[in-house]
């Protein structure tokens, strides 16, 4: 018998414990071309939070007592594909639970080497890619720019921060709070705002980026996203990925400086990593070449134990993670 964290309401705003319920799975047997993977990490993500209304997304609704989903690496311990043999790491996309039974066609496997499991649904997982593509694609940042990064101490923010000083740029992060400021000032970010003090975050801004910024990576929308419309340059380009302080409230969020996208000419384009897919090979030669050589720093929350997962979830909302945030099923 498996375990399998399911969703069995829907938040009416900031989910609580009482929307989760940890259930038996029974294993069935493997059909051709099946394998059974025994899940060591897997991880949570904002973008869950949407999945956990009855709405149409880019990304499918959880289903009510049925088996979460989200990206989890893990052991081949049954096999009735050739495409792997029991012993074989991969990542999958059945986490939330402690083992998956999936087509072996879902999988990818995971590269012997230097290299820890958790990079792989990290920075060398949809984290990397976001944040590579996302900068250097979608926000077409380049060496000289001024890059005002939201939540610049998560998983996400913190490798655009380094794939920016990487390339040249000056980087202004936000992050709440002194720790995940000085986390994040440890990452190269020229300034860190702590959205946490008291004050207008428009002001720190404005003092941070005096001259205007010319990329804004936003993950948090709201205030931020208003501030970073208000001091960007003329022809700054904005790339959406998340909007994690608007996820848990349906009233409409102000924008006083919205006209400003029209004066300054602001291109703002939202994106998943999904849509780069296609280019992932360009962003694993970067990315492993980056970690190889100690060019990328990482960081995680780790959950102990698969009961965890929904206060590591939770986490997410409240700043209770620095980096990406993990659940540890099995060591």
């Amino acid at each position: 018998m498996s375990k399998a964290w399911t969703l069995v309401s829907r938040p009416d705003g900031l989910p609580d414990l009482s929307n989760f319920a940890l259930r038996d799975v029974a294993l069935r047997a493997l059909n051709t071309g099946e394998i059974r993977v025994r899940n060591s990490f897997f991880s949570v993500a904002p973008y869950m939070r949407p999945r956990m209304n009855d709405v149409e997304s880019y990304v499918p609704p959880f289903e009510l007592n049925e088996p979460m989903t989200g990206a989890a690496v893990g052991s081949v311990v049954e096999t009735r594909s050739d495409r792997f043999a029991v012993g074989d790491r991969v990542v999958h996309f059945l986490g939330w639970r402690d083992e998956a039974v999936l087509d072996a066609a879902n999988a990818q496997p995971v590269p012997k080497g230097p290299l820890k499991d958790e990079n792989f649904l990290d920075a060398l997982g949809s984290i990397g890619i976001t944040a590579y593509f996302g900068l250097l694609r979608v926000a077409e940042a380049k060496p000289g720019d001024v890059v005002f990064v939201s939540a610049a101490g998560g998983a996400v923010g913190s490798l655009v921060v380094q794939i920016a000083k990487l390339h040249g740029m000056t980087v202004i992060g936000s992050a709440g709070g002194e720790e995940k400021c000085d986390f994040v000032r440890s990452l190269g970010a020229d300034a860190v705002i702590d959205y946490k003090s008291p004050g207008s975050f428009q002001e720190k801004l404005e003092h941070a980026a005096p001259q205007g910024i010319d990329v804004y990576f936003d993950n948090v929308g709201g205030e931020q996203l208003d501030a970073a419309v208000a001091v960007a340059k003329r022809d700054a380009r904005f790339a959406i990925c998340g909007m994690i302080g608007m996820y848990n409230s349906d009233d409409p969020v102000g924008f006083a400086n919205i006209f400003n996208i029209i004066s300054k000419r602001l291109q703002i384009r939202g994106f998943i990593s999904s849509d780069f897919l296609p280019r992932r090979n360009e962003f694993v030669a970067h990315m492993s070449l980056w970690l190889a050589r100690g060019m990328i720093q990482t960081r995680y929350t780790v959950f102990e134990g698969l009961e965890r997962g929904p206060e590591a979830f939770l986490s997410l909302f409240s700043g209770g993670n620095t980096g990406k945030a993990l659940v540890r099923v099995e060591a």
